[in-house]
């Protein structure tokens, strides 16, 4: 009988082993694609941002005559080049793991209280909230500063946080501004897509008094909401057992995980006044998560749905409302000594 059972047990622990190098070698795999430092090929031909990546390709053939609603244009296709024709300062902060993290600060042109902190997205860089950047420094009179993330731009990190570890990073930011600008500085936090995640994931920390509104346009729930997303969109693929697996590689690799990385849970902490804001359009970040954030939020808080706006196409799909609405929100929580 021995005979019998021996090869059977024999192959089925073999199985089991070649099944465990196969989830260890997705998880690596999937941690490479999503989480390590490097050029995400994977978003070139995502058909969720085929609306950004249409206006790129067509960047050169845009027509000043024509009005941004009719033509949009992604954040980041005119806005470092307006960054890099302005007088800006290059500040370096150490993170608290001695990571060394760069942003770009402009000074407003004339001295005042009121700046605002421009949070980038996925893959991104500071620069590239330029389009936001001229928004605030030419039209509202602020001191702007843009951080490039750890894992991002000029900033160190081999590894990227969905805006986790970065909120940490932020709050130093947030002191090297109060630094700058004094005591009585009033700052604004305004990020977009990750960079939206993060300052709803530094809200719910102990932020300094300073910071007084928060703006987060289409910003996820959590990293492993957004990523699961994504594994189902884009590969199919169920949550169990690559996302455990993958989020175990992300915490000992990047120290976290996916589920501690929410937006969500920080919301519930948060005491500041949170606009939200999210195209409707969008299937990058799907509209609903911008739903469950706002009920999500106890603070003061509105909320605006740009139709027809894709994933990061809110302000560039209608530029003048967007800017008409941010402009009233956060001047409600802003004084006018500065």
């Amino acid at each position: 009988m021995m005979l019998f059972v021996r090869p059977i047990w024999i192959g089925t622990g073999s199985l089991l082993v070649l099944l465990l190098l196969i989830l260890i070698a997705a998880s690596f795999y999937f941690y490479h694609v999503a989480i390590k430092r490097n050029s995400k090929q994977f978003l070139s031909d995502n058909a969720d941002l085929a609306q950004i990546q249409s206006s790129k390709s067509n960047e050169d053939s845009i027509d000043p005559a024509i009005t941004e609603k009719v033509q949009p244009t992604p954040v980041d296709v005119m806005g470092v080049d307006w960054v890099e024709s302005q007088d800006y300062e290059t500040w370096r902060i150490t993170s608290d793991d001695g990571l060394a993290l760069v942003g770009y600060y402009l000074a407003a042109k004339v001295p005042t209280t009121r700046a605002v902190i421009l949070a980038h997205g996925y893959s991104s860089q500071g620069k590239d909230m330029g389009s936001f950047a001229k928004f605030y420094y030419e039209k509202l009179g602020y001191n702007v500063l843009m951080p490039d993330d750890r894992g991002h731009g000029n900033s160190e990190g081999d590894y990227i946080g969905f805006g986790w570890p970065d909120r940490k990073d932020y709050l130093l930011w947030i002191r090297r501004v109060v630094e700058a600008v004094g005591d009585s500085a009033q700052i604004v936090l305004h990020g977009i897509s990750m960079g939206g995640a993060t300052v709803m994931m530094i809200s719910g920390e102990d932020v300094p008094s300073q910071v007084k509104a928060i703006v987060e346009d289409c910003g996820y729930t959590s990293a492993h909401d957004q990523l699961l997303y994504q594994l189902k969109r884009i590969y199919k693929l169920p949550a169990f057992p690559i996302m455990p697996a993958t989020s175990l590689v992300t915490r000992l690799k990047a120290g976290y995980h996916f589920h501690e990385a929410s937006a969500l849970s920080q919301l519930k902490k948060n005491k500041l006044p949170m606009f939200f804001i999210h195209g409707a359009a969008d299937t990058f970040v799907p509209t609903e998560m911008a739903w469950k954030l706002y009920e999500a939020c106890t603070a003061e808080k509105e909320i605006y749905i740009v139709a027809e706006a894709g994933h990061g196409m809110a302000y560039a799909t209608d530029r003048r409302t967007y800017e008409q609405k941010v402009a009233a929100f956060i001047g409600k929580y802003l004084n006018n000594d500065g």
